[in-house]
C-alpha cells in the first residue's frame, strides 16, 4: 500500500466512520479499486478506526470529562450510571472479537459481494428506522445490551457501527440526540482496546506486516482530520432525522459491489 492510498483510504474512513454507510465496507471496496489488497488490510483498518476513535473523543471532550470526573466522586450518579450502560453494551462485541477473532480477520479480503449484501442490510435497516416516531426514551439498561448486539453484528464489512447502533436506538424509542451520542461514545474503549492490541503486536515484529509504518502514520492522520468533521456533521444529521439519504447510498452502492464482483 503506497502513502497515496493510504490517504485516500484513510479519508474515506474517516468520513464513513461516523455516516451510517459501513467504513468497514468502504475501506474493503476501496482497497479493490486501488489495488491495495494486502495480507494485513485489518492492521491498516484498525489504525484508522484508532484515529476515529480519537476524533470522537475530540469532539466529546467535554461530555468525557464531565463522565469521568463525576465518575471519581464514586457515587451512583447520572455519570456513573452511564459508565455502567455502556460498560454493558461492550459486553456483545468482546464476546464476538474474542470468539471469532480469525474468522473475522477471514473476511477483510476484499469480497465485495459480502460487502455489498452487507450494504443492503444497513441500508433496510436505516430506512426502517428513519420512519420510526421520535422517541423520547433515555437509554437503558437493556436497550444498552441491545444496542450493543447491534454493535457486534458490525464486525462484518459492510454493516454500518454508526448506523446499526443508531438505528436500533431510534427503533427502541432512544431519543435522537441521545441515541447519537451513545452510539459514538459506546465505541471508544472496544476500538481502542482492539487498535492497541493490534499495534503492540507489529512493534513487536514489523515485518510480519506488508503495510509500511508511513502509510500507516498518512492514513491515521487523514482519518482523524476527516473524521473530526464528519462526526460534528453525522450528530446534526441524526437530530434531523435525515437518514434516508443514507439508506439509498447503501442499496446503491451495495447493488453495485454485488454486481461487480459477479
Amino acid at each position: 500500500m503506497t502513502w497515496i492510498e493510504a490517504l485516500i483510504l484513510g479519508i474515506i474512513q474517516g468520513l464513513t466512520e461516523f455516516l451510517p454507510v459501513s467504513s468497514s465496507g468502504h475501506l474493503e471496496i476501496g482497497s479493490v479499486l486501488l489495488n491495495a489488497q494486502s495480507s494485513d488490510n485489518l492492521l491498516f483498518a484498525v489504525t484508522v478506526h484508532l484515529a476515529t476513535a480519537l476524533a470522537t473523543i475530540t469532539v466529546f471532550a467535554k461530555d468525557i470529562s464531565t463522565l469521568v470526573r463525576d465518575i471519581f466522586k464514586f457515587r451512583w450518579n447520572e455519570s456513573t450510571q452511564f459508565a455502567v450502560k455502556i460498560g454493558v453494551s461492550m459486553l456483545p462485541v468482546f464476546i464476538v472479537g474474542v470468539s471469532w477473532k480469525e474468522e473475522i480477520e477471514s473476511l477483510f479480503v476484499g469480497n465485495l459481494a459480502l460487502v455489498g449484501s452487507m450494504l443492503l442490510i444497513t441500508g433496510a435497516l436505516l430506512m426502517y428506522a428513519n420512519f420510526k416516531r421520535n422517541g423520547s426514551k433515555e437509554v437503558g439498561y437493556i436497550s444498552a445490551m441491545l444496542i450493543g448486539i447491534a454493535q457486534a453484528f458490525a464486525v462484518l464489512p459492510g454493516i454500518s457501527r454508526s448506523g446499526s447502533t443508531i438505528a436500533t436506538a431510534l427503533i427502541l424509542g432512544i431519543e435522537r440526540s441521545k441515541a447519537a451520542r451513545f452510539s459514538f461514545l459506546m465505541v471508544l474503549i472496544p476500538i481502542l482496546g482492539a487498535s492497541l492490541l493490534e499495534l503492540k503486536d507489529y512493534s513487536e515484529d514489523p515485518q510480519l506486516h506488508a503495510i509500511e509504518p508511513l502509510s500507516l502514520i498518512i492514513g491515521f492522520l487523514a482519518a482523524f482530520i476527516s473524521g473530526f468533521f464528519a462526526c460534528k456533521w453525522m450528530i446534526s444529521i441524526v437530530r434531523k432525522g435525515k437518514l434516508t439519504f443514507f439508506a439509498a447510498y447503501c442499496f446503491i452502492v451495495g447493488l453495485i459491489a454485488i454486481i461487480a464482483s459477479l
